[in-house]
């Protein structure tokens, strides 16, 4: 039986960015027709079941009953049965399930933030990742029909990786203790409490690590695109370090960085310099801080503690969309 997972995070693209940003809102209601139009393309391509996480708004129940409703849902659905937290642990708990019950593609709908917390349950399953969020580096802005047909395809390929990128991910070590791991950015920030957890004030970061960058992105990692270009496929990343106060030391530079929608900050960047697969990024922590991963504050640390960052291909197989269906198309996906 082909099947598919579903993981729409009702509280993606509600953070305090958008307090102090322009950034697109899209609402639950919106979320629920996206995930519409993903199970009517996937079900038309041979996908049999779909399972949801379950969530606050009900996004699967809702999407079932109105199908149903509508009397054109013939696959099943399927909500989970799990404790809900509200929280990410949700995400990472439900993605788990979905393995365990043999999901072809696992299709998340959220930010950097939601996918990160899928990529810390998946092991093997291909995954999509749909942006519904705020700041979007990882996931993509797709339409639900595509996706839908993308996972279809996925689910029923003999080999669903291929076409499919095993993303890199940014490990991080705290005294020598493996802690957390991000998939886009992590930074070292003077916070001091994790609060809303979305950092909005750049100019408490003292160092950013990035697994891919371009100017093209909103957010952290695009900092480090406007000083060069690291590509998901590239085998590296980036560190940067940014001094105290707005004097620019020796070999620093100033730029103009998208840092949120709608928003150009002029930053100071004291060194920017390369990070290869498997090389560690030491620091040590002068004073109390957070490590904010994927743009929201995580990870508490003293002063005086070792922090490792590592770049690994340990992320998820995110799946290329466009590769995905050219594929599908070159072996019939469509006749009919």
């Amino acid at each position: 039986m082909s099947s598919i997972g579903i993981i729409a995070n009702p509280a993606s693209g509600k953070d305090i960015r958008r307090l102090v940003s322009y950034a697109t809102v899209i609402d639950n209601n919106e979320k629920v027709n996206i995930v519409k139009r993903i199970i009517l393309a996937a079900q038309a391509f041979g996908v049999e079941k779909a399972y949801f996480m379950p969530d606050t708004f009900c996004i699967g129940y809702t999407v079932q009953e109105d199908l149903s409703r509508e009397g054109v849902l013939t696959a099943g659905i399927e909500v989970l049965d799990m404790q809900l937290s509200a929280s990410a642990a949700d995400s990472t708990a439900a993605t788990v399930m979905m393995e365990s019950l043999g999901a072809g593609c696992i299709l998340a709908l959220g930010g950097d933030g939601t996918n990160r917390a899928v990529a810390a349950g998946i092991k093997k399953t291909p995954l999509i990742a749909v942006s519904t969020g705020t700041n979007n580096v990882y996931p993509a802005m797709l339409e639900g029909t595509v996706a839908g047909m993308a996972a279809a395809a996925v689910a029923g390929m003999e080999d669903p990786y291929a076409p499919c990128i095993h993303d890199k991910r940014i490990e991080l070590a705290i005294n020598g203790k493996d802690t957390d791991s991000a998939l886009i950015d992590a930074a070292l920030t003077e916070d001091l409490y994790a609060g809303t957890k979305a950092v909005w004030d750049i100019s408490r970061i003292r160092c950013l690590v990035v697994s891919r960058c371009h100017p093209a992105s909103i957010g952290f990692s695009a900092i480090a695109g406007c000083i060069d270009i690291v590509r998901d496929t590239d085998d590296w990343g980036l560190c940067l370090n940014f001094p105290e106060g707005e004097s620019l030391p020796a070999g620093g530079k100033k730029i103009l960085a998208p840092v949120a929608a709608g928003i150009l900050t002029e930053l100071t960047v004291s060194d920017c310099r390369r990070l290869n697969l498997e090389e560690e990024f030491v620091i040590k922590a002068g004073k109390p801080g957070m490590i904010a991963l994927d743009g929201e504050r995580e990870v508490q640390v003293r002063e005086g503690d070792t922090l490792s960052f590592r770049l690994r291909r340990s992320g998820p197989w995110r799946v290329d969309v466009r590769k995905a269906l050219e594929m599908a198309q070159k072996n019939g996906m469509y006749n009919r």
